[in-house]
């Protein structure tokens, strides 16, 4: 059953970890660019039109190049083509109940999925925006789909941030068109004790092969390996950093590990070992250009970082100010 709908920011989420964020004192440990890497370029990739976008979540289709990005303020999904330098509105506000869009990802077949914090997931059809299948949380129990990640075989896997759980969605679940969501994996026994209401999982990827997903507890700064053959949940050992503030994840299938951490303005490349159990940090990158980034991913020769500005009268408090135009930005292969 879907539960109702809070207000837009207030209460929602992303405030809660905006005060989670803004008060806690440590940072991602730095590891300065040298001068054999000078600092990436920082550009726009395009622009979102609207006043008031506050954009979360970025997905790339491999296949055609589109770029889609959804709004966090009222759910409205864009669409950018190849070249094009100010995306299009792909999916208007509000279709079929959508509110928010948080985490995307686009599939092997192309289908784009999206998360609504407030109810669960839906799949769409790239061409029509027609919806295919949607999937929601059951429970009175307060929760926040975040984001999601999808492996080889075409299970989706989601974030809970309330609940500390992470959701799956099977190819057969897909077909079925509809259903509740349900936990495949239980990590409130693993996770640091946290305040009441405090936000913990975030970003989540899959790793190439399938043997496993990453995702990080933004607020413990921690990273987790949820093995998909034994159910095993490990801590990853990070070495020369953190995953403080870390929201959106990249995994590259090199073994590259990319972080978007919001409130601090900072992107870290962090070296997998090749079992998923051990990360170390070779690269930090912190700019004020970057504007609150909530996540990022990786195409052919660049990287792609939504820049929310959720501190310009967005979700985050309190407000620096007013937002400027909304935009994507883009460096080179960070």
């Amino acid at each position: 059953m879907r539960r109702p709908l809070l207000p837009l920011f207030p209460l929602t989420a992303l405030t809660l970890t905006a005060a989670a964020t803004l008060t806690a004192t440590t940072t991602a440990h730095a590891t300065p660019l040298t001068p054999r890497t000078p600092t990436p370029r920082i550009s726009t990739a395009f622009t979102l039109p609207g006043a008031k976008v506050y954009p979360e979540g970025i997905a790339a289709d491999p296949r055609t190049g589109t770029v889609y990005v959804g709004s966090y303020a009222d759910g409205t999904i864009y669409r950018a083509r190849p070249g094009a330098r100010t995306a299009e509105v792909f999916l208007p506000a509000g279709t079929d109940g959508r509110h928010t869009a948080n985490g995307l990802r686009v599939d092997a077949r192309g289908r784009l999925w999206v998360t609504d914090s407030t109810a669960g997931v839906a799949v769409y059809d790239p061409r029509t925006g027609t919806r295919l299948a949607h999937f929601e949380v059951e429970g009175g129990e307060a929760s926040f789909v975040n984001d999601l990640a999808i492996t080889p075989d075409g299970t989706a896997y989601l974030t809970d941030s309330f609940r500390g759980v992470v959701y799956r969605v099977t190819p057969a679940q897909l077909a079925a068109g509809s259903g509740a969501l349900r936990t495949a994996f239980d990590l409130r026994g693993h996770l640091r004790p946290q305040p009441a209401g405090a936000v913990t999982l975030n970003g989540i990827v899959a790793d190439r092969t399938g043997r496993y997903l990453l995702t990080v507890d933004m607020t413990a700064g921690e990273l987790h390996r949820l093995d998909l053959r034994t159910g095993a949940i490990t801590r990853v050992t990070l070495t020369g950093g953190d995953l403080l503030h870390a929201d959106g994840l990249d995994l590259s299938p090199d073994g590259t590990l990319r972080a978007a951490h919001n409130t601090t303005n900072t992107l870290t490349r962090w070296r997998l070992s090749p079992d998923g159990t051990r990360a170390r940090l070779t690269r930090t990158l912190t700019d004020p250009a970057l504007q609150i980034p909530t996540t990022l991913t990786h195409t052919p020769g660049r990287t792609l970082v939504v820049r929310s500005q959720f501190d310009k009268n967005g979700p985050l408090t309190p407000s620096t100010g007013t937002p400027t135009t909304f935009t994507i930005a883009a460096l080179p292969t960070f």
